[in-house]
């Protein structure tokens, strides 16, 4: 538990055998209200979880007054469906998030349309055709995990106590929870203390494709503004006095930058073939993250002035200035 002023925090950690090392979702009792920040996984263990939590520090369910959702991501939003069904609460998120949760015929659609074209334009070939097809990865959104309750738009600067930083890169949708008395930051995917978070591509509300890493340096920049004190992180360790992690990233992502020069330097061109030559066999294991980040590191550097692109053939080729 953290306690200061009048929150306190109760962290759910459920561990993960993966590189992610948690799920981790929040608890917090303001003033005579008991919030919930995110939802971890539609899993038994982050259910059980969660009640063993309530339980330990004289909760029910029927205890909890909301939710707020960072981001649309199903680690996040997992158990929203169980509770609400079984505790009728208001969950509220970002507008760009609810047309991906509820599954909106036309967005999912768009979303579809919209890698078949990207990876098509990066030179991808068959390789992207049939990830677009693959229900594995997070392009084609499946029905069960659909929410069916009503989702409350969160469009005010603050809410609930605390203030709302929008905070994209790792999703369009992804907002901070700012406890500013405390200096205390919900801040979803945005920092993980033992590895760097994928900025995934992804479109907006119009198909147009977001700049995920260039959004990820500014929503690291805005948070390393605050000097905040902890980061309640999405996963891993609780991180204590964040601003050098969180300026840590920011170099990184600038020292990786100059790796893609020199790649492309070298005389490979498209984004499917730096992919290749850096990730070899887990291109196509690892596709929607390996290619998120390519086509991320290249908007940012074309942003930077540093390359520049050509279609040729209807592929685009890039070419260092």
């Amino acid at each position: 538990m953290f306690k200061q002023n009048n929150m306190e925090v109760f962290p759910i950690i459920v561990p993960a055998s993966n590189k992610l090392k948690s799920y981790n979702f929040f608890l917090v009792k303001h003033g005579n209200s008991l919030t919930l920040i995110d939802t971890g996984l539609n899993t038994d263990d982050c259910w059980n979880s969660l009640q063993k939590t309530l339980k330990n520090h004289d909760f029910t369910l029927t205890d909890i007054t909301r939710i707020l959702l960072t981001h649309h991501h199903l680690d996040h939003i997992g158990l929203v469906n169980r509770i609400v069904s079984t505790h009728s609460i208001p969950v509220y998120a970002h507008p760009y998030a609810i047309l991906v949760l509820k599954r909106d015929k036309e967005y999912t659609k768009m979303r579809i349309e919209f890698f078949r074209k990207l990876y098509k334009e990066m030179g991808c070939g068959e390789i992207g055709d049939k990830q677009v097809v693959n229900l594995r990865n997070p392009i084609i959104l499946g029905e069960d995990k659909k929410i069916h309750c009503e989702i409350q738009e969160i469009t005010n600067n603050q809410l609930f106590g605390f203030d709302i930083l929008e905070i994209p890169g790792h999703a369009p949708d992804q907002v901070a929870f700012y406890g500013k008395e405390c200096k205390w930051l919900f801040a979803g995917d945005l920092l993980i203390e033992n590895i760097p978070s994928n900025a995934f591509i992804e479109p907006d509300y119009d198909g147009i494709r977001t700049k995920s890493l260039v959004q990820q340096k500014q929503s690291l920049e805005k948070c390393s503004s605050l000097n905040v004190e902890l980061v309640f992180s999405g996963h891993g360790m609780i991180i204590e006095n964040p601003v050098d992690l969180l300026k840590e990233r920011i170099k990184e992502i600038d020292e990786k930058a100059n790796k893609y020069i020199s790649i492309i330097k070298s005389g490979i061109s498209t984004a499917s073939g730096i992919a290749q030559l850096l990730y070899k066999e887990k291109y196509e294991k690892q596709f929607f993250n390996i290619m998120s980040e390519i086509i991320g590191y290249l908007d940012y550097l074309e942003l930077q002035g540093e390359i520049n692109k050509e279609m040729e053939k209807g592929i685009w080729h890039y070419y260092c200035n």
